[in-house]
């Protein structure tokens, strides 16, 4: 097996007295999908924010494709990466969150072609040209000059993606991606992201779908209190998982 695509060791971070993240060590490979489960508060979201980098972390290594990045020891010293070396990192590992973040003054294409131009200067053709296909691949082929206003939350959510998307990112991060969703538009959003794992994307995902968790996930990851409690198989993880926190969180949740 080669470099992890994302490999985070030993990784702490703190909010005041709170240890949200403690010694958290988790890596991805490419092509890979890891679905992160666990309660509300056990630090899920915040670990895939380090990860992008929106926000910092106090101690701990994470590399991407094999390079540390961000915050990193060399030769006993203390390097932090300089804003454009992030900016590119986040160019490599695309995040859809859980809120659309969809710039309301800008048509969905618009949304879409924005920073392909701007951070990795594409041409205003090119970016549309690939802009149309992406929102095409996420069902929006009509909806290319829509407002986000005028758009349901599921259809913000899909341009979200595709935004991410334009980047030609080697990875991609959702942060519960379906939360903020009325029950009728989750659908339309995991079959998008289902359709990504078909193809072969490298998906580390936070989510509460038990049901897109256990058939899409390679491997899942259950979180509480800041820590990894278990991984493994999504069968094995959802069947038979070993720590008894892991089967009252399952049983909880899948009986609720």
């Amino acid at each position: 097996m080669g470099v992890p695509m994302i490999q985070i060791e030993r990784l702490h971070k703190w909010f005041g007295r709170l240890h949200v993240l403690n010694d958290v060590s988790l890596s991805v490979e490419k092509g890979e999908k890891v679905v992160i489960i666990g309660p509300s508060g056990a630090g899920k979201s915040t670990l895939l924010r380090v990860v992008n980098y929106l926000e910092p972390f106090d101690s701990g290594t994470i590399r991407i494709n094999g390079e540390p990045v961000y915050r990193y020891e060399v030769n006993g010293k203390l390097v932090r990466d300089p804003e454009w070396k992030i900016r590119r990192v986040r160019a490599e590992v695309g995040m859809v969150f859980q809120r659309f973040n969809l710039f309301p003054h800008m048509t969905a294409l618009q949304n879409v072609i924005t920073a392909p131009i701007h951070v990795r200067g594409l041409s205003r053709r090119d970016a549309e040209e690939r802009g149309r296909a992406l929102l095409a691949k996420v069902g929006l082929a009509d909806k290319l000059d829509a407002y986000p206003a005028e758009l349901s939350g599921g259809q913000q959510q899909r341009v979200a993606i595709a935004r991410a998307l334009a980047m030609e990112p080697e990875a991609m991060l959702f942060d519960e991606a379906t939360s903020a969703l009325d029950p009728e538009l989750v659908g339309e959003v995991l079959r998008v992201m289902r359709q990504l794992a078909a193809e072969g994307m490298t998906m580390l995902v936070v989510t509460h779908e038990m049901g897109f968790a256990r058939e899409v996930a390679d491997r899942v990851v259950f979180m509480d209190n800041g820590v990894i409690v278990e991984q493994g198989p999504s069968d094995v993880i959802f069947r038979r998982p070993d720590n008894e926190r892991t089967r009252s969180f399952l049983q909880a949740i899948l009986t609720h």
